[in-house]
């Protein structure tokens, strides 16, 4: 028996050895199986830019120049002589107000001018001829004085009715409504074929496209930080603008206004930038905002702002190292576009991931292809 118990040891121990070594070569083909595939990422390195201190603050673009074109004088509205939206100069006929009463008006204090001129002369031979008679001692002092008043009453007519007559033209003129401003004409709040005056309010509107103002509050604590920058020179203070979709306007603008005043509801100073607007890009009410820049331009790391992210420890981004995603927390400074400047965290040529973050682990593999456009 117990030889037999031995013979059944030894011929089972190889099988055990087997087994073991079976199932560690699944194991082993299990965990490779597992193994998570690299993320495909887009990368862009981080650079080295000139940028200029600055501040951004939120603004509303004002026209420089804003007419609400009104009729002057009340009549039948006979044509309206321009097209919805487009650039007017000054002088260019917008409205036509039936004219035919206006002229009948010139034409009757015209008429009565005549006839004042008519009486002012008879009055002046009146008076040349009491003041001969008076000199003959064939007339009297009364006669004489009663034909002076009289030419004196008949001058003053002469004066009325000529002032008559200056309206009936100036009406007359009023019938041709005009622009009086370059710029761009809205929309008409009235047709041909209504009647319109000085109560029918605001026919049309036009607005000055070139150049065009940027108004923006400033807090006392900024207002005091830029103007400290710029050695109290405002007009050393150069301004950009950034469009709600991140875009950057293609002109800079200078500072010519600061309010004389700080509003008391919100601390605040209002200043005013002009831009040039050749294009007419920018449009009378649009918002943008508006960054100050007052320092001589310095190297500064900046990112995309894409890249940016944030938890309830602050501001971090992902970046490419050794294959793999790792977190990096950063501090950011200025908008600079589309991109931020990082003062704290990121070296020159780091590759910061900019695509793909939704996927990205600390630690994962990721795949990393440079992302060829930066906006």
């Amino acid at each position: 028996m117990p030889a037999r118990s031995n013979i059944r040891m030894a011929c089972s121990a190889p099988a055990m050895f087997c087994l073991t070594l079976a199932a560690f070569v699944a194991f082993s083909g299990a965990a490779r199986a597992q193994a998570p595939s690299p993320v495909r990422v887009g990368v862009v390195a981080a650079e080295m830019k000139e940028v200029t201190k600055g501040a951004a603050f939120v603004g509303r673009v004002d026209a420089v120049e804003k007419v609400d074109i009104r009729a002057r004088v009340k009549g039948y509205l006979q044509a309206v002589l321009f097209k919805e939206g487009q650039a007017v100069k000054v002088g260019e006929p917008l409205f036509e107000i039936e004219p035919d009463l206006f002229k009948a008006d010139v034409e009757q204090a015209q008429g009565a001018l005549e006839r004042a001129e008519a009486a002012k002369t008879l009055a002046a031979i009146q008076l040349q001829r009491a003041s001969e008679l008076l000199a003959k001692q064939a007339g009297t002092a009364v006669q004489r004085d009663q034909a002076a008043a009289s030419d004196r009453q008949a001058a003053g007519g002469v004066l009325s009715a000529r002032a008559n007559l200056d309206t009936a033209k100036i009406n007359l003129g009023y019938a041709s409504i005009t622009s009086p401003i370059n710029g761009r004409i809205g929309m008409t709040n009235l047709t041909a074929g209504n009647v319109v005056g000085p109560d029918s309010g605001v026919l049309a509107t036009i607005v000055s496209e070139n150049p065009i103002y940027v108004t923006f509050p400033v807090s006392q604590r900024e207002f005091m930080r830029v103007t400290s920058d710029a050695k109290s020179k405002l007009d050393d203070v150069g301004a950009s603008l950034i469009f709600a979709d991140g875009a950057t306007y293609g002109q800079t603008g200078k500072v010519d206004f600061v309010d004389v005043k700080v509003d008391r509801s919100t601390d605040t100073i209002t200043l005013r930038a002009v831009f040039p607007n050749p294009d007419g890009v920018l449009r009378d009410g649009q918002l943008v905002r508006v960054q100050l820049a007052s320092d001589k331009p310095k190297s500064a790391v900046v990112v995309p702002q894409s890249a940016l992210l944030a938890d309830k420890d602050g501001v971090y981004v992902f970046v490419v190292e050794d294959g793999k995603a790792a977190m990096r927390r950063i501090e950011s400074g200025a908008d600079v576009g589309s991109d931020v400047v990082v003062t704290n965290g990121l070296s020159q040529g780091d590759l910061v991931i900019v695509e793909g973050l939704t996927n990205v682990r600390p630690g994962a593999p990721v795949a990393a292809s440079p992302v060829q456009s930066r906006s």
